[in-house]
């Protein structure tokens, strides 16, 4: 789900001078194992890189190329396809003239190009630089049929539970370490005269956010995989343990603010962040900073603060987001230097200053974002013992992103009665026969 974002003001000529300082120093010095982060002169090589990104982003990542085009001599053009990937880039590939690298929100496209036999896989040297530099959940997340292509450059935390720190110290509340904690202190700050939660249906997709994460505290990464495949089905145990979780706020007056069916996403932040707010806390991803931000009545690090989503029967770290996969469609030394580089956590450093990005790359210094906020985020994401992509962006649209119906209204209808599990379980798994064919 694409939401507004939070992003600070490009300080190109600083951050550049900055990052040439830094990455001039890894390609005469080395990094930590001595390996330089470009290596090859490339000049009088164009290369052309696309990706959805506009405005302020777009001129971030310009400032990551042209510390590419400085390091090798080469010219990388760029252009934003916006929210037709799959129609430009497949015009593209057919009319035999696709960008040397591409960066996808979609990892579906991802494996559909790898499919399609079009998309060159990672050399030794781009594998490497990721087995560095990345878990083995966004290894897995950038191959198709164990084959690496992607380097995951960008990332976005759907794991974050927002809270008004003045109203939990007016409360006495505190931030909880798992499950029935949180439960706990959603009642602490009911008691103060507060609603515990703000949740807000809108289309669904919000609550299949919930539903995503404690899923994964309660099944793990693997059954999450085949749960979003389709290989289980949603009548499987492990859904109805969910689905029982979820009831236990669901279903409690007492915690909910009235009325989450009918209230949109931007509604639940306004509750929790307005000028005159009902709740004390509200669950969505890192994005929730930018509606705090456009909202202007709270301040982001002051007493607009998360923690992230708990544990639920001692489950580990785990995080579910998104994020932005380059992949490359030529087969050339230039492009797989930018590969490289694209893997390298200086390339990641030169952008995360001026806010906006999150990198999921373990060797990034966190110490380089702006704000202590944005840093817990990141922290939160590399740390992850589990993350998993946004499952309802996975799978068939018709199940998982199509307003009115699938499992965006199965969920609005769970919200709205979530005694009925075993006939959510079956409406669910009959919506997921009808949109995957099986």
């Amino acid at each position: 789900m694409t939401s507004t974002r939070s992003i600070r003001k490009l300080r190109a000529l600083a951050v550049t001078g900055i990052a040439a300082l830094a990455l001039t120093a890894c390609t005469q010095g080395g990094d930590d194992d001595g390996d330089a982060v470009v290596e090859g002169d490339f000049s009088g090589e164009t290369l052309e890189v696309s990706a959805a990104w506009s405005g302020a982003e777009q001129e971030n990542f310009e400032a990551v190329l042209a510390e590419f085009e400085s390091q090798t001599g080469a010219t990388v053009n760029y252009s934003s396809f916006g929210d037709n990937a799959a129609t430009v880039l497949g015009g593209q590939v057919e009319g035999g003239s696709p960008p040397n690298v591409a960066v996808l929100a979609q990892p579906a496209l991802m494996q559909q190009f790898a499919a399609d036999g079009v998309l060159i896989p990672l050399s030794d040297d781009a594998l490497s630089a990721v087995e560095e530099n990345y878990s083995q959940s966004w290894i897995d997340l950038g191959s198709v049929d164990g084959e690496a292509y992607g380097v995951w450059f960008k990332a976005s935390n759907k794991s974050t539970v927002w809270y008004n720190a003045d109203i939990y110290d007016q409360a006495g509340a505190t931030v909880p370490e798992d499950w029935d904690g949180f439960l706990e202190q959603l009642q602490v700050v009911s008691d103060s005269g507060y609603a515990g939660i703000s949740v807000g249906a809108d289309v669904g997709w919000p609550l299949t956010d919930w539903f995503e994460n404690v899923y994964l505290r309660t099944a793990g990464g693997d059954m999450y995989d085949q749960l979003t495949n389709h290989e289980i089905p949603w009548t499987d145990p492990s859904v109805a343990e969910a689905l029982e979780v979820l009831a236990t706020l669901w279903g409690d007056d007492a915690l909910m603010q009235p009325g989450a069916a009918q209230r949109t996403f931007p509604e639940t932040v306004t509750a929790v962040f307005g000028a005159d707010p009902d709740a004390g806390t509200v669950y969505e991803g890192d994005f929730v900073a930018g509606n705090i931000a456009e909202d202007g009545s709270s301040t982001v690090g002051e007493n607009a603060l998360f923690y992230d989503f708990p544990a639920v029967n001692d489950s580990a770290p785990a995080v579910v987001g998104g994020g932005d996969v380059a992949v490359a469609f030529v087969d050339d030394e230039a492009t797989d230097a930018l590969m490289q580089y694209l893997a390298s956590p200086a390339a990641a450093e030169i952008w995360i200053p001026n806010g906006g990005l999150t990198s999921p790359n373990q060797g990034v210094d966190v110490s380089v974002y702006p704000d202590d906020i944005s840093r817990q985020v990141a922290e939160a994401l590399v740390d992850a013992e589990e993350f998993r992509f946004d499952m309802s962006d996975l799978t068939p649209s018709a199940f998982g992103g199509t307003p009115g119906q699938g499992f965006w209204q199965i969920m609005i209808s769970f919200l709205e009665d979530p005694s009925d599990i075993a006939g959510t379980q079956q409406e669910l798994e009959d919506a997921a026969v009808a949109a995957y064919g099986s």
